[in-house]
């Protein structure tokens, strides 16, 4: 199936001159930001994809699961609502819940704290603009990560106006946001806010959360500028559990029920309490024409409560981050040159009590744990010639943890500092035509434990736990025909994973980490985008785009025993073989837009041992909207969209490795939600 398409549009691709076009040159060239300043991505010699403001609207308004799933070798899953995970190429192994081993930065603020541990969910889904997301280890410029970097930006191009947006859907659902964009000469400042609620779809599933973000900027020279960053989100949401295959089947819409000496997951009010709060501040300035400096202060505070089945987890983070650079452009030689350095650190308060159905109780134990981490970084591009372009970059990463125990039994635990480790990245880029452009990268990537692994939910300080390493091998090719109506963008790779880590889930239900040998993960991206009808002013159909994603993963485990198992060749756990995405866009005429589309993914392994599977399945999503403005000048949208079309019962989120064969968190049946947008 694949395999047709992608040659239907290669065919289609050379009878676009035929076509009419109302606007001369209306695919301009597409440009990334993907490390330090934007580059034409027809010749970036790294494995990038970006999805657009415009690529975000055409999905649903709530939530970045649907956007982000379109791209290859990007998984986020969604347990309930408000539980996401996030994994590039596989490192869904190491999030049972949140977000690890992948690095995100928002506006160029740090948003992963030096613990590893990232809260995507606390950020409105309507707040972001755009995302970049970079593939593989990319250790050399962002630090510890062997999964890759997410770059989200929230800045508003518009110079001024008044947005509103209504949101309501099936189970309950409310999505509510605003903002205001204004400026003053030199100064500008976008302040939004958003509120968004969700009865679930299954039994002890519900979500609320609160968000407001300010986001000033002062460009206070021709050469200089100060932006801050502002950020409160307030949430909870429930956590319904895992269930077996047979309580799925029996009631998909049920939480986890009691077993054993174990009460349900209603019993007990499973839920996250996540209360948080991001600042920071950019200082950009052209010292010369060939030198530039940059400095971004970022510091957060996390308040987190968890009771859980077995536990009441109580948490307190604190983090400030420095991030700053030099930047040479050469102005006789063709390169750009970064030097900089980039540090963190996180002191954490952890605290387990009993649970009483949802109270707090007695003490069960209490630690402090401090997380370092800091690295330096040189960054070369040169332009070799007109077509060929190099990039040579490393860092030297330095990471370690500091105890405070409370409790005296934990009293002769050492800190633990591990070795430096030094990242390099080679890269190169040739384009063989203005259309065609190949490429090829080595990386390696390294990670330290998170916080979370580290003193796991089990509540033991893990000092054995060690770094997960790999190197990345991997070429691809871009091309773009038709003055970018086609859009193809490939690549190969292969990433040999060395002591990765992976969760276990005792009998007492409780999680903890080990090193699990290695992995060898070798694979293919594809993505596809076809302008059939670039947009023009006449006629029903006024646009017409055809997309493709295509990810194939040949992941498996190497050298991998645990105990007298031994799970070498296995496939690894938590990753699909195959997942495409098709998707058609359709501007018809009066400003009527048309969106459909479906996504395959194969069947998951769901243990170590490859015993247990969740089945393949299809779903089907699709918006219909229409954009107007009023005799008064007011901008109006409504749209009405539908998800899971075919009504499918799947787990979009699965407890991996799960204790009792709990591996199942079905998402929701067929769904509906509507909206209306109003701009000044």
């Amino acid at each position: 199936m694949h395999t047709r398409f992608l040659v239907l549009l290669t065919l289609l691709c050379f009878n676009v001159k035929g076509q009419e076009q109302d606007t001369a040159g209306f695919l301009h060239t597409v440009e990334v930001k993907a490390y330090f300043s934007k580059q034409p991505v027809l010749s970036m010699p790294a494995s990038v994809s970006v999805l657009s403001a415009g690529m975000l609207a055409e999905q649903q308004p709530f939530s970045l699961v649907p956007a982000i799933n379109t791209v290859p070798g990007i998984r986020m899953e969604e347990r309930s609502p408000g539980s996401y995970r996030l994994s590039i190429r596989g490192s869904l192994l190491r999030s049972p819940f949140g977000i690890r081993n992948v690095k995100m930065y928002m506006d160029d603020f740090i948003l992963t704290d030096a613990g590893g541990n990232t809260y995507l969910n606390a950020i409105d889904a309507s707040a972001v603009s755009e995302v970049t997301m970079l593939k593989g280890p990319e250790a050399s410029v962002y630090g510890a990560n062997t999964g890759g970097v997410v770059l989200i930006n929230t800045a508003n191009t518009d110079p001024e106006n008044i947005k509103a947006t209504i949101n309501s859907g099936s189970y309950g659902l409310l999505h509510q946001n605003a903002s205001i964009q204004k400026k003053w000469k030199d100064v500008s400042l976008s302040v939004y806010q958003a509120y968004q609620r969700s009865d679930g779809y299954r039994e002890n599933s519900a979500m609320d959360r609160k968000y407001v973000q300010a986001l000033p900027q002062w460009n206070y020279s021709k050469s200089g500028s100060l932006k801050a960053l502002l950020l409160y989100s307030d949430m909870h949401y429930e956590t319904p559990g895992g269930l077996t295959a047979a309580q799925m089947e029996s009631n998909p819409r049920s939480a986890r029920p009691a077993a054993g000496p174990n009460p349900g997951a209603s019993e007990q009010q499973a839920g996250i309490y996540n209360k948080t709060f991001l600042g920071g501040l950019t200082h950009e300035i052209d010292l010369s024409r060939s030198f530039r400096h940059v400095i971004v202060l970022t510091g957060s505070g996390t308040d987190f409560r968890n009771p859980f089945i077995t536990n009441y987890e109580v948490r307190t983070e604190r983090t400030a981050g420095l991030r700053t650079y030099f930047q040479y452009t050469g102005a006789v030689l063709p390169l750009t040159w970064q030097l900089g350095y980039e540090g963190q650190r996180t002191h954490s308060d952890i605290s387990n009590y009993d649970n009483n159905g949802g109270v707090q109780g007695n003490m069960q134990s209490a630690d402090q744990l401090s997380s370092n981490q800091q690295f330096v970084f040189s960054h070369l591009t040169f332009q070799a010639s007109s077509r060929l372009l190099l990039e040579a970059a490393a860092s030297v990463n330095f990471n370690g943890y500091r105890y405070g125990p409370i409790d005296a039994a934990r009293s002769a635990l050492n800190n633990k500092d591990f070795n430096a480790q030094i990242m390099p990245r080679i890269a190169a880029s040739y384009k063989l035509s203005e259309e065609l452009a190949v490429r090829a990268s080595t990386s390696r990537g390294f990670s330290s434990p998170t916080i979370a692994e580290v003193r796991a939910s089990d509540q033991v300080i893990n000092t054995g736990l060690q770094p997960e390493s790999g190197w990345n091998y991997e070429a691809g090719w871009r091309m773009s025909l038709a003055n970018n109506r086609f859009y193809w963008d490939a690549v190969l790779f292969r990433y040999d994973l060395k002591d990765a880590i992976v969760r276990r889930v005792n009998e007492a239900d409780a999680e903890y980490f080990v090193n699990a040998g290695g992995t060898d993960q070798s694979g293919l991206e594809s993505q596809l985008l076809y302008w059939v009808i670039p947009q023009r002013k006449r006629g029903l159909l006024r646009s017409m785009q055809l997309k493709n994603s295509y990810t194939y993963s040949d992941f498996s485990f190497d050298n991998y025993q645990s105990g007298s198992d031994d799970y070498s060749g296995n496939r690894l756990t938590g990753v699909p073989r195959h997942v495409l995405v098709n998707a058609v866009s359709l501007g018809l005429a009066k400003n009527y837009n048309l969106f459909f589309q479906h996504n395959y993914t194969s069947e998951i392994p769901l243990n170590d041992a490859s015993s247990a599977y969740a089945a393949k399945y299809h779903l089907l999503q699709a918006k219909a909207s229409r954009k107007f403005t009023t005799s008064g000048g007011i901008g109006l949208s409504v749209y009405l969209g539908a998800d899971n079309l075919l009504n499918e019962t799947y787990s979009l989120g699965n407890d991996l490795n799960a204790f009792g064969n709990r591996y199942f968190n079905p998402a929701a049946k067929r769904n509906f939600f509507a909206g209306l947008n109003v701009e000044l």
